[in-house]
């Protein structure tokens, strides 16, 4: 729900600077585009539905997540229909390829896949780590030794940790490394005791370890450093365009929407710009000493990289 706050406030603010100082724009019309019933423009997200924070279904059935809001703003930006659409995460190229999807938005790292898409600009710095129980004895990567470790299907960390990946030599001395459909079953099989540790995304990991109880915790040592990107169909430098310079827009704009007070109050919305009080300090702290959103008090999981286009 802060999640969803947040965008719509950045949002508002989005849509009244790009109507006065980017003028009219031409919003019905986007590479390979699509529309519904109505005429209307469609945009579709092929996202993976079991990646929280960043896409899954919440309790009243709905998809959400930081990804798929972020996406929304761009729709409404741009007048496009969102069009959620949950796939097999192993088989995201050829939903692609295929022409079921638009682009590739749920947390997708762009490294090491550079050539293999057309890329938004990075939007998230993110990291590779293990999680395992705290009481496992598990200190250091160096400790998984014949250890079992899980990882989902067609993900970053297992591209690391297979052959010719950057920690081959490390997923060498596993006793297995194990593949899983999604986190949320890979998750379940740590709490059960069939592996060991899982290989993740930080984000991911830190909302699966905030979603349970305090038995877990995340190794020191890091897999590795990444960026998230969006991924569009190779050659698709339209449609990336387009929705590059709106995210581009909403974080700009952001920070010049929020106040900060004095003592420990939480920090004001100028007025003039959101129809709204108050968020959260402990929210917005995140976001303006890092240029970091949150998908709850606890998970940092956006930051933000503007390119020194905006300066």
């Amino acid at each position: 729900e802060i999640m969803r706050k947040l965008v719509a406030l950045a949002l508002s603010c989005a849509m009244v600077f790009s109507m006065t100082a980017c003028g009219s724009k031409d919003n019905g019309s986007k590479d390979n585009s699509s529309k519904n019933d109505s005429g209307k423009t469609t945009f579709t997200v092929g996202f993976d539905a079991e990646y929280p924070p960043y896409g899954y279904m919440d309790d009243s059935g709905e998809y959400t997540g930081f990804d798929l809001e972020l996406a929304q703003a761009v729709c409404d930006i741009e007048g496009w229909e969102l069009v959620k659409t949950p796939i097999d995460w192993d088989s995201k190229d050829l939903e692609l390829n295929n022409g079921n999807i638009d682009c590739i938005w749920n947390g997708f790292t762009m490294n090491g896949r550079e050539d293999d898409y057309t890329w938004s600009d990075p939007y998230v710095n993110n990291e590779q780590v293990m999680i395992v129980a705290k009481d496992s004895g598990i200190k250091k990567l160096a400790d998984l030794k014949d250890k079992y470790v899980g990882v989902q299907a067609g993900s970053a960390a297992l591209g690391l940790l297979k052959e010719g990946g950057d920690q081959e030599d490390l997923a060498k001395t596993f006793a297995d490394l194990q593949e899983y459909a999604d986190y949320n079953t890979a998750f379940a099989e740590l709490q059960a005791g069939t592996v060991d540790a899982v290989a993740m995304d930080i984000g991911v990991a830190k909302y699966q370890i905030e979603s349970r109880d305090d038995g877990y915790e995340i190794l020191d040592e890091k897999l590795n450093s990444e960026q998230y990107a969006i991924g569009f169909k190779k050659g698709n430098t339209e449609l990336r365009d387009k929705v590059n310079a709106d995210i581009i827009l909403f974080f700009a704009i952001l920070p010049n929407a929020i106040t900060k007070p004095s003592g420990n109050e939480n920090r004001r919305v100028r007025k003039n710009i959101f129809n709204v009080s108050t968020i959260p300090s402990d929210i917005l702290d995140i976001i303006i000493s890092n240029g970091i959103f949150a998908a709850n008090n606890i998970i940092p999981v956006c930051k933000v990289i503007i390119s020194s286009r905006l300066s």
